[in-house]
């Protein structure tokens, strides 16, 4: 896959039809996305803005849990250590056409609002949070991110006591955690 190929791909936000294009596994490219959502070519990191959105933009996960980039004429997996995608910046909007929303910006400068296609989770076994992307991959919230909507989270009570702690966005709930029984908040004296 030479960089010319990739950096015909459409420059705008819209999606490219990646579950569309079908086409015969390549090879593998030497190129890995570290745990902090650094791309590195052949041990060089891909530092321009372009290239790193385009090459963002191509990637998906399918079910043997591998990452291909994907063309329509080509597939190459690459190696991704944790998740491909971090996001780096929230933005609360007032009005979506859902109601408020929450707009999320990744490295590669990749924008989605927390909605139902696009959701916030948690992994039991991780504890980390992540967001629902696209073409099966995953985004983790940088930490000032996480802590931002942690500071802007609501709560509310269900029906059965708990207490949940989450955002309203995209016309969703999204849970920033499990709930909590009253019992189990301690307080402290006064």
């Amino acid at each position: 896959m030479s960089l010319e190929t990739l950096l015909t791909v459409q420059a705008n936000d819209q999606p490219l039809p990646l579950e569309a294009w079908d086409p015969a596994l390549s090879g593998e490219l030497d190129i890995l996305v570290d745990r902090s959502g650094i791309w590195w070519h052949e041990g060089v990191k891909v530092a321009h803005p372009r290239v790193l959105r385009t090459l963002s933009r191509l990637l998906r996960c399918e079910a043997d849990g591998h990452y291909y980039l994907v063309t329509p004429v080509e597939k190459w997996r690459i190696r991704v250590e944790e998740y491909p995608l971090l996001i780096v910046e929230v933005t609360r909007q007032e009005e979506t056409g859902t109601g408020p929303g929450w707009l999320l910006t990744t490295q590669t400068g990749e924008h989605a609002t927390l909605d139902s296609h696009c959701c916030l989770v948690t992994d039991d076994e991780t504890d980390i949070p992540r967001v629902i992307w696209r073409h099966g991959l995953s985004a983790r919230l940088s930490r000032q991110c996480w802590y931002y909507l942690v500071e802007h989270a609501e709560c509310m009570e269900d029906t059965e006591g708990r207490l949940h702690m989450g955002l309203q966005s995209g016309g969703h709930w999204h849970a920033l955690g499990a709930p909590v029984s009253p019992d189990d908040i301690s307080t402290s004296p006064s």
